[in-house]
């Protein structure tokens, strides 16, 4: 069941994406639920009663009312057959693992983004003896956003063609009338891998802060990330990483598309060069940078992202010597081993799986 057959979405998550997503669907006037994993309620707290999120910005403002709130994921999976969750990567594995026993084979689950998480979530399905649902991931987060209370959310801009990987692909069809409505001017990916591999956050993230850690420190943040930090120098080293990004994709036979083709894509900037594109972004320029080193721009975009890359290049022989020196670099400033923390094959599901059936699993969702 693809196609919505009613106005009803669960939103899974509490965060800025998740809360944005929440009030911009329920003043587009669908039914959502929002749920939270257990362990963090608390952010449900100052909407529990009022049932009402205020959202800002370029998309829609006003008070969106909510159908209700949940940490109950029985209750969120009988909702709608639709749920979208939009939460860090690191919290992938415990949403998969409270909706492996309650989801159905006809439901459309969507991580916004993946960095390749719906694979995740089919392994833990997998070996929950769960039946498993449709899932799907978009490269990026569908909207710029930030919650600004407890309550209350800005959207700065709006993504205007999500890229969206369906796993199996053999279902892109199906989850694709089902996002459609949610998310106008969605578009597909022949895969879920060609969705992970065309994340444009681990592309610009870790170089910006990496290069600019001294700023960040010093100053807490307080510089606009992309208008000031993402300098012609800085600029050079992401295209450097996206060359090998690239050189990924073609091992795998995927096409992917430039960084500064795919910001302009997404909406961010004017067509161009990087720095063009960046330079001219309304909604890029607005932001400023992270407040300090301990960030998701890091401890996400390295493990999840850049991490990932490079054991999908190991199992292919590619070399990525750019990547390997931002997750070294990265580790040695935040003292952790993301090489060890990194997404792996295994958590994926794929590191038995030989390279000319990794093709068909991601078409059919069958190992044998």
């Amino acid at each position: 069941m693809g196609k919505m057959m009613n106005n009803r979405v669960t939103v899974l998550g509490g965060g800025n994406t998740a809360f944005s997503i929440a009030a911009k669907l329920g003043l587009d006037g669908f039914e959502v639920l929002l749920w939270e994993h257990p362990a963090f309620a608390r952010t449900l707290e100052p909407v529990r009663e009022t049932l009402t999120i205020h959202l800002e910005g370029t998309a829609v403002t006003g008070a969106a009312h909510l159908a209700g709130v949940t940490t109950d994921a029985r209750e969120a999976a009988a909702w709608s057959d639709h749920l979208v969750a939009s939460v860090p990567s690191y919290a992938h594995r415990a949403f998969a693992e409270a909706f492996a026993p309650v989801l159905k084979t006809r439901q459309t689950l969507a991580l916004l983004p993946g960095n390749l998480g719906s694979l995740e979530f089919a392994e833990v399905m997998r070996k929950a003896g769960a039946p498993g649902c449709i899932l799907a991931e978009s490269d990026t987060a569908p909207y710029v956003c930030r919650k600004t209370a407890p309550d209350r959310a800005v959207i700065w801009g709006v993504v205007p063609t999500l890229g969206i990987g369906v796993f199996p692909a053999n279902q892109t069809s199906i989850a694709m009338e089902a996002m459609e409505p949610l998310f106008p001017g969605a578009s597909a990916y022949s895969t879920v891998l060609a969705a992970g591999l065309s994340a444009l956050n681990p592309i610009v993230h870790p170089p910006g802060v990496l290069l600019n850690a001294g700023r960040v420190e010093r100053s807490r943040g307080e510089f606009y990330f992309y208008e000031e930090g993402v300098t012609p120098g800085v600029v050079k080293v992401i295209e450097g990483l996206d060359r090998e990004r690239l050189a990924l994709g073609a091992a795998y036979g995927i096409a992917l598309t430039p960084v500064a083709e795919g910001f302009a894509k997404a909406g961010f900037g004017p067509r161009g060069d990087l720095w063009s594109v960046i330079n001219g972004s309304r909604m890029l320029t607005a932001l400023r940078a992270p407040g300090q080193l301990d960030t998701r721009w890091l401890t996400e975009d390295i493990p999840y992202g850049l991490a990932t890359w490079t054991a999908l290049a190991e199992k292919i022989g590619v070399e990525m010597p750019v990547a390997r020196s931002l997750i070294a670099l990265g580790s040695a400033l935040l003292g952790r081993d993301f090489e060890a923390e990194r997404r792996d094959l295994r958590a994926l599901g794929i590191d038995n799986l030989p390279v000319e059936s990794l093709a068909r699993y991601l078409e059919t969702g069958g190992k044998e």
